[in-house]
C-alpha cells in the first residue's frame, strides 16, 4: 500500500505540473526558438523510495516530468545547449548517461503511460523543436575568425552571445577583441571597448585585462577625441596598480590637450599622477617600485600639461602644477622656462618673473625667439601693474641695442666685404645672442595615424609615442610663439613693435602723463632715427589725440615737442587748430596760431578757412578780414598743400598694413581699460594665502574693497584654495560663495572653471552638499565641464559610508534638507 500510495501522489504532482508547464511555456517561445530555462538539480523534487525494491527516480526523468517554466533548459548532462529552429527535430531529451542507467530504465518502464504523456505533451506543443547545442570553444573560435577577418559587427554579436551563456570570453580573446576595436578608429567601436573595459572592471574582471591593451585604448581614444573615457581608463589602470611608463601616458596626454576639457583633464591626471612622488615617497632603490617608477612625470609631460592649460586660459589650474613641480623632482628645460613665464605673466606674478629674469639670461639654449616670449611677457606684465616707468625703460633699452647692433652691422659688413670673408656677420649684443629662427614658423596641426596594435605591442620601450608626445607639443608651442605682439626680433636682437608703443602711448595718456609721454617718444624718436619729423611717433599721437577729440592733450605733448626744440610741420598745427574752430573753442584756437608764427610755421588754407568761419559765425568781421588779409599777403593758395591728408592716408597705406595713428585709434577706442589696483591687491592676497596667512588675507581684502577695488574671480580662487589648504575653514568658503554670487548678479563679473571646480571641490570635502548642488547647477547651466570622476572619487574617499540605508524616523527638517542634497549630489556622480 505504501508504494501505490506513493506513486498516486506522483501520478497528482505529474497532472498538475502538466498544466503549469503548458500555460508558461508559451513564454518560452519566440518565434520559432525557444528560449530555454535552466532547470537546478538542487532545487528539483525528490522522490521518497516506494519500498526496499522500487529503485530511485534519476533527476533527468525528472526533467521530463517535472518541467517547471521558472527554470530554463541551460544545462543538460554537464552540457549547455540552445534551442533554434534550424536544429534538429527533438521529441524528448533525456541525458545519454541517464538513460544508460538502469534504474533510469526501470522508472522508464514501470511508468509508461506518465513518460509517454509527457513526451506526447511536449511534441504536441511545441511542433518539431529544433534544438542547436552552442559549444563554448566553438563560439569562441567563430569570434576569433570574425577578428582576423574584420567582421566587426558578427564578432560583437557573437561576443554578447558567449556573455549570454559563459559570461568574458577568456583573457587572450578579449584583449584581441579590445585591440580589434581600437584599430578600427572608429568612435562607434572605441566606446564599444570602453564599455567592456567598464563592464569588466564593474563585474571584477579587471584581471583579464592586459596593461598593453589599456594603453592602447586610451591612445585610441585620445587621437579620437575623447578625452574623458581616455583618461578614466588612465585613472582606472592606476587602480588597478598597472602604471603605464611615462613615455605611453604623456603622449595620451598631448592629443587630450588639443581641447579644452582634455587640457584641463591633462592637468589634473598630473595633479593626481605627480601626488604619488612628493616629497620622495616612492623608494626608487626598491626593485617592486621600478613599475611605479617609469610612470614618474618628466619635463615632457609637464610642458604638455601647462602648454594646454595656457591655450585654453586655465593658466591658475598650470600655477598648481609649477607649484608642485619642485615636490616632484622635475627638471627645466628651456620650453619650461618659457611656459613658467607665460602663466606668470598672465596670472599677474610680476615678482616671480622678475625672479626668472636670471635664469633666461643665463640660459644658453633659448631661442630667439623663446627669449622674445620672455621679455614679451615681461614688458605687458608691467602694463597691467601700470609701471610705465620700467615698460617705458624697456623699450627705450631695446631701441639703443637695436641702433648699436646696427651701426656694429653696418662697420663689420665693410670690415668683411673688404677682406672677402663671405656673407657672415656677427650679431648684436642686445640682451645676448641667440640661435635665430624664423617668427613665421608654423607647425600646422599633427593628426598622426593609429598604428596597428601589433606595432604598438612591438615598440616595448615607447619610443614612438615619446616622439609623438614631443611633436604634438612642439605644434601647441609653435601656436603660443604666435601670439607676441610686443616684441620682435632681428637677427637675434630685440626690437618694439607698433604694438607696444600703441599701449604705452594709451596708457600714459589714461594716467594724465602727458610730460612723461613726450619725454619717451622723443627719446624713442632720437634712438629710432624716423625719416621726417612729420613722421615721428610723436606727431602720430599727437594727430591721434585730435582725432579723438582730446584736444588739451594733444596741446600739452605740442608744447612739450617745442620745448624741447623738436620741430614739426604745418600738419600738426593745421589739424589741431581746425578742430578747436570745429568745437567753437576760439581762445585755445588764437594760442596756437600765436605759437604756430612764433615757431615759424606756415599754417595752410584749411587752417586759414576755418580760423575766418569761425570769426564769422562769432560775428567778429574785423578778425576775419584780418586772417584773409594774412593768407592773403602769405600767397597761400585755396587748395594748398594737403599735408595733414597725405599723412593720413599714410598711415593706413603701406601695404594694407595699419600703421601707428591708425592702430593707436582703434586701441584706444576699442581697448578696455584696466585697473591696476586690482592686480596689486591680487598679488599681495595671492602671497597671504599661499603662505597660509589666511587673517592677513582677508584684511588685504577689507582693504581692497574700501579702496573701491572690487574683487575679480582671480581674488576668489587664492582666498578659496588658501581655505582649502588650511582645511575645515568651509564656513567662511559658503560666505565667500554668496559674495560672489551677489557680485556676479550686480555686476558684470563671470564665473570661470576655475573659480568654480575650487569651490565645489571644498564643498564636496566639507560635505556641504547643498551648496554643491548649488555650483553644479551653475556650471551646468553655463556649460563648463565638470570632472565627475574626480568628485565621485572624492564623495567614496570621505563619505562613502554616509548617508546609506533607510532614513531615521525623526528628524528636522534642516536635517531632512541635508540628507536630500546629499543623495541628489551622490545621484548626480553615480555612486549607487
Amino acid at each position: 500500500m505504501p508504494s501505490v500510495t506513493c506513486f498516486c501522489t506522483w501520478n497528482s504532482a505529474l497532472c498538475y505540473k502538466k498544466s503549469i508547464f503548458q500555460e508558461k511555456l508559451k513564454g518560452v517561445f519566440v518565434g520559432s526558438e525557444l528560449i530555454g530555462k535552466c532547470f537546478c538539480l538542487d532545487k528539483m523534487l525528490h522522490m521518497r523510495k516506494l519500498n526496499h525494491r522500487t529503485a530511485s527516480v534519476c533527476p533527468s526523468v525528472l526533467y521530463l516530468a517535472l518541467a517547471d517554466a521558472s527554470y530554463s533548459i541551460a544545462r543538460a548532462s554537464e552540457s549547455q545547449i540552445r534551442a533554434y529552429s534550424n536544429a534538429g527535430p527533438v521529441s524528448g531529451f533525456v541525458g545519454s548517461s541517464s538513460l544508460a542507467n538502469s534504474n533510469v530504465q526501470d522508472a522508464i518502464l514501470r511508468f509508461p503511460d506518465q513518460f509517454t504523456l509527457k513526451v506526447n505533451f511536449f511534441s504536441t506543443v511545441a511542433g518539431t523543436i529544433l534544438v542547436q547545442a552552442r559549444d563554448p570553444a566553438k563560439l569562441t573560435m567563430e569570434i576569433q575568425s570574425a577578428i582576423d577577418e574584420h567582421r566587426l559587427n558578427d564578432a560583437w554579436k557573437l561576443h554578447e552571445q558567449h556573455m549570454q551563456m559563459e559570461g568574458f570570453l577568456r583573457k587572450s580573446v578579449v584583449n584581441k577583441l579590445l585591440t580589434s576595436f581600437v584599430e578600427s578608429f572608429d568612435v562607434q567601436w572605441l566606446e564599444r571597448a570602453y564599455g567592456l573595459v567598464e563592464q569588466a572592471i564593474e563585474k571584477s574582471r579587471q584581471n583579464l585585462l592586459e596593461k598593453e591593451t589599456l594603453i592602447y585604448l586610451s591612445l585610441g581614444l585620445a587621437k579620437a577625441g575623447l578625452p574623458i573615457p581616455a583618461s578614466t581608463v588612465l585613472r582606472k589602470m592606476l587602480e588597478m596598480e598597472q602604471f603605464p611608463p611615462v613615455a605611453a601616458w604623456s603622449a595620451i596626454l598631448a592629443h587630450m590637450s588639443q581641447t579644452a576639457q582634455g587640457a584641463y583633464l591633462a592637468a589634473e591626471l598630473i595633479v593626481e599622477i605627480g601626488y604619488l612622488f612628493q616629497d620622495n615617497r616612492i623608494d626608487p632603490r626598491k626593485k617592486s617600485n621600478a613599475p611605479l617608477i617609469a610612470m614618474k612625470p618628466n619635463t615632457t609631460a609637464f610642458n604638455i600639461a601647462l602648454a594646454g592649460c595656457l591655450m585654453f586660459g586655465t593658466t591658475r589650474k598650470a600655477e598648481q602644477l609649477l607649484d608642485m613641480m619642485p615636490r616632484v623632482g622635475v627638471k627645466t628645460d628651456a620650453n619650461l622656462l618659457i611656459l613658467m613665464a607665460q602663466i606668470y605673466e598672465r596670472n599677474g606674478r610680476r615678482d616671480e618673473l622678475r625672479k626668472l629674469q636670471r635664469y633666461i639670461d643665463e640660459s644658453p639654449n633659448l631661442s630667439d625667439i623663446q627669449f622674445r616670449q620672455f621679455y614679451n611677457c615681461l614688458l605687458t606684465c608691467h602694463l597691467k601693474f601700470r609701471d610705465l616707468d620700467s615698460a617705458s625703460n624697456m623699450v627705450l633699452e631695446m631701441l639703443r641695442k637695436a641702433k648699436e647692433a646696427r651701426n656694429s652691422l653696418a662697420l663689420a659688413t665693410l670690415v668683411f666685404d673688404t677682406a672677402g670673408r663671405g656673407n657672415k656677420s656677427p650679431l648684436g649684443s642686445g640682451f645676448g645672442s641667440r640661435k635665430s629662427t624664423s617668427s613665421g614658423e608654423s607647425y600646422g596641426h599633427i593628426s598622426s595615424p593609429l598604428v596597428s596594435y601589433e606595432e604598438f605591442s612591438m615598440d616595448r620601450n615607447f619610443l614612438r609615442l615619446e616622439a609623438e608626445a614631443k611633436e604634438v607639443l612642439g605644434v601647441v608651442l609653435a601656436k603660443l610663439q604666435s601670439q607676441v605682439e610686443l616684441i620682435t626680433t632681428d637677427r637675434g636682437i630685440l626690437q618694439p613693435t607698433e604694438k607696444i608703443f600703441v599701449k604705452l602711448v594709451k596708457s600714459f595718456l589714461e594716467a594724465d602723463k602727458t610730460k612723461d609721454l613726450a619725454e619717451f617718444l622723443i627719446k624713442a624718436d632720437k634712438e629710432d632715427s624716423p625719416a621726417s619729423n612729420d613722421d615721428s611717433a610723436l606727431v602720430h599721437v599727437i594727430n591721434s589725440c585730435t582725432s579723438l577729440g582730446w584736444l588739451d592733450k594733444a596741446h600739452d605733448l605740442l608744447d612739450e615737442m617745442c620745448l624741447a626744440g623738436v620741430r614739426t610741420g604745418s600738419s600738426v598745427y593745421s589739424s589741431l587748430l581746425r578742430a578747436y574752430c570745429e568745437a567753437n573753442q576760439t581762445g585755445n584756437a588764437a594760442s596756437l596760431l600765436r605759437d604756430a608764427r612764433k615757431g615759424g610755421i606756415q599754417l595752410d588754407s584749411s587752417s586759414y578757412e576755418a580760423l575766418i568761419q569761425s570769426r564769422v559765425l562769432q560775428n567778429d568781421t574785423q578778425g576775419a578780414l584780418h586772417l584773409y588779409q594774412e593768407m592773403k599777403e602769405a600767397k597761400i593758395p585755396r587748395a594748398g598743400h594737403q599735408e595733414f591728408e597725405r599723412l593720413v592716408n599714410e598711415c593706413a597705406g603701406g601695404g594694407g598694413e595699419p600703421r601707428l595713428m591708425a592702430k593707436l585709434l582703434q586701441e584706444i577706442k576699442e581697448g578696455q581699460t584696466m585697473d591696476s589696483g586690482v592686480h596689486d591687491w591680487n598679488s599681495i592676497i595671492h602671497f597671504f594665502c599661499k603662505k597660509r596667512l589666511m587673517q592677513d588675507a582677508e584684511k588685504a581684502l577689507t582693504k581692497m574693497r574700501s579702496l573701491g577695488h572690487a574683487p575679480n574671480a582671480q581674488t576668489f580662487h587664492s582666498m578659496v584654495t588658501g581655505y582649502a589648504a588650511i582645511g575645515g575653514k568651509y564656513i567662511e568658503v559658503t560666505e565667500l560663495w554668496g559674495e560672489m554670487k551677489s557680485i556676479a548678479s550686480a555686476t558684470s563679473m563671470k564665473f570661470d572653471q576655475e573659480l568654480l571646480d575650487s569651490v565645489l571641490y571644498t564643498f564636496v570635502r566639507g560635505g556641504f552638499f547643498s551648496r554643491a548642488n548649488e555650483v553644479v547647477e551653475i556650471m551646468e547651466k553655463g556649460k563648463v565641464f565638470i570632472d565627475k570622476y574626480k568628485y565621485r572619487t572624492l564623495f567614496l574617499k570621505y563619505h562613502r559610508t554616509s548617508y546609506k540605508g533607510k532614513a531615521p524616523k525623526f528628524q528636522t527638517e534642516s536635517q531632512l534638507k541635508k540628507r536630500e542634497a546629499a543623495l541628489a549630489f551622490k545621484n548626480w556622480v553615480g555612486v549607487c
